[in-house]
């Protein structure tokens, strides 16, 4: 019985043994909830997918892999990101597109060349597939068609290399919210024929050309319009200032022209029409909407005044490289939350306002190449947050204010080509950051104090009036690429200590009062020195000069020492007989 009650015992046993093995051998089925053809969908993708690039563990749930995302149960797949893996095969499309479930598909970042037209007929069939990226695959060749994705929301095939003209591939598409085709090579008239939901339309970089279409006014929900660097021509539609939800609108580096349409900031955060040739005066509203934060119009033929009305919430206005004249406004030192002031290459005249010194959040200044006149206004050394400023090529008289090491957070400072006078301010050498000061063709003079230690770019005095020895403490500069003391009356030797300056690329010392010898420099230094008439080049001497004089030396000492051999002897033997001469004498 003791048997038999046993041997029932393992009759049990058995099965029970089978169950288990079963159960583990098929450790991740079992315990997954995706259904058995997902399951072996994803099994068969982690075999197709070079196992270094993705840590996917056959024996755990494939939910639980990475870039893979599953519903809130995990029982499909609904997101699979295979970004940035260099995959080049198209064997993984038609296995990704047995994923019935999928909603997010990324696969930017391969190479996979082309979207063969298995992986359309098959992804297309994908009801629920809401966005698609194939950004950055240097993808060839015309656009596919994607008719059949009638649930795409989002579709990104920028960063490739697809070209031709833009027809009927995206008819259909009635959910598609976000179309981006940048940084491609498409030709021909921008596309219209688009959802009705469309809210962001991305064609930048590409070869498009002719005017922008009235219909693209028609897309109500658009917010981003980026047309920049392309062909396009024509005028600025008037349209556009009726799309109440567009808040960015890009269309620089093209060859729009004519006149801005007024309000067509009206809702609009940020405008940038710069690179074009547009004409006429800025519209007085342009810079006034409240909601407006950057714009950047430089680079037109636009003239007339600057509007005094500018949004006290800008924070970066580009106008540089226009004709506009008048005075900068004084109103622009409402802006307080402006970084970013770019007037430059215009016609304006007039002194600088003090009120700019309220822009306590502005971070680049750049004023250079106007008519401005007047002194610098001290206010202006008030701004904490002023990492570049750059006033060069007006008309500023007066000397550089005193209080000007204020500037902490300076790293450029561009004064030259003015008339500024007096001397540098004795404290700034106490500027933490400056990495380039452009101070030439003005009329300074007096001492030249110890400059930053963190000069890195250039350190230019040329053109003034400084006189004396050059400072020794400029071979402190260990950082220092160019030193541009030129067109000065320095006097005295050029300081053997420079020739330590390890980041010396260029020294400029022309037409100067000079002398001696300039010291022996390292090859990669290039020294300018005309105009000094008693400064003399330092020249090595020629290898074979070196050897020569290594060859004569030795017969040159023994004849040398031969020679004074000789004159010994004879001044002895005339001594002697000098002295026996005069002792003959004696005994006569």
């Amino acid at each position: 019985m003791g048997w038999c009650a046993h041997s029932g015992n393992h009759r049990l046993l058995i099965p029970l043994l089978l169950f288990f093995f079963y159960l583990f051998s098929f450790y991740p089925l079992a315990f997954s909830k995706l259904s058995s053809p997902q399951f072996e969908v994803m099994s068969n993708l982690s075999r197709i997918i070079p196992s270094s690039d993705l840590s996917w563990n056959s024996t755990e749930d494939p939910c639980r892999w990475e870039g893979v995302t599953c519903s809130r149960n995990n029982s499909s797949v609904i997101e699979l990101s295979l970004s940035g893996l260099s995959l080049a095969s198209h064997n993984i499309l038609p296995v990704i597109c047995q994923i019935g479930s999928l909603q997010v598909l990324d696969l930017s970042d391969n190479n996979l060349g082309s979207l063969p037209a298995e992986f359309i007929t098959s992804c297309g069939k994908i009801g629920g597939l809401k966005r698609l990226n194939f950004s950055r695959n240097a993808l060839v060749g015309p656009l596919p068609s994607f008719t059949s994705f009638v649930g795409l929301e989002v579709l990104d095939l920028s960063y490739n290399k697809m070209s031709g003209s833009i027809g009927s591939e995206l008819d259909g598409l009635v959910k598609l919210k976000s179309l981006n085709l940048s940084m491609n090579v498409f030709n021909g008239s921008v596309p219209v024929n688009l959802s009705k939901v469309l809210e962001e339309l991305q064609l930048s970089v590409n070869r498009f050309e002719g005017e922008i279409p009235e219909g693209v006014a028609d897309y109500r929900n658009l917010v981003l319009l980026d047309l920049s660097v392309n062909r396009l021509s024509g005028k600025i539609p008037d349209s556009l200032a009726n799309t109440k939800t567009l808040s960015r609108f890009s269309a620089n580096q093209n060859n729009f022209g004519g006149p801005i349409p007024i309000g067509l900031t009206r809702f609009l955060k940020i405008l940038d029409l710069s690179y074009n040739n547009l004409s006429g005066s800025i519209p007085p509203d342009l810079l006034s909407q409240p909601n407006l934060l950057r714009v950047d119009l430089s680079y037109n033929h636009l003239k007339g005044l600057i509007p005094k009305n500018i949004s006290p919430n800008m924070l970066r206005l580009r106008l540089g490289s226009n004709s506009l004249n008048g005075a900068v406004p004084p109103e622009l030192g409402k802006c307080r939350s402006l970084a970013l002031l770019n007037l430059a290459q215009n016609k304006l005249t007039g002194p600088l306002p003090p009120e700019l010194g309220n822009l306590s959040r502005i971070q680049v200044m750049e004023l250079q190449l106007n008519n401005i006149n007047g002194t610098i206004p001290g206010q202006i050394t008030q701004l904490g947050s002023l990492a570049q400023l750059n006033i060069s090529w007006n008309l500023l008289t007066g000397t550089i204010p005193s209080s000007l090491p204020n500037l902490r957070s300076l790293t450029n400072l561009n004064l030259q080509h003015n008339y500024l006078n007096g001397s540098i301010p004795a404290a700034i050498g106490s500027l933490p950051g400056l990495l380039e000061l452009q101070l030439g063709k003005n009329h300074l003079s007096g001492d030249i104090p110890t400059m930053p230690l963190s000069l890195q770019i250039v350190l230019n005095l040329s053109s003034n009036l400084f006189v004396g020895t050059i400072p020794a403490t400029f071979s402190q500069l260990s950082r220092l690429e160019i030193l541009d003391l030129s067109d000065n009356q320095f006097s005295g030797s050029v300081p053997a200590l420079f020739t330590e300056m390890v980041a010396l690329t260029q020294l400029i010392l022309s037409n100067n009062y000079l002398s001696g010898v300039i010291p022996e420099f390292r090859q990669t230094v290039v020294v300018e020195a005309s105009g000094n008439k008693d400064l003399i080049n330092w020249t090595a001497p020629s290898p074979a000069a070196k050897q020569k004089r290594k060859r004569n030396s030795v017969p040159v000492l023994l004849l040398t020492a031969l020679a004074s051999s000789v004159f010994a002897a004879l001044f002895v033997s005339a001594v002697v007989n000098i002295s026996i001469e005069k002792l003959l004498r004696r005994h006569r």
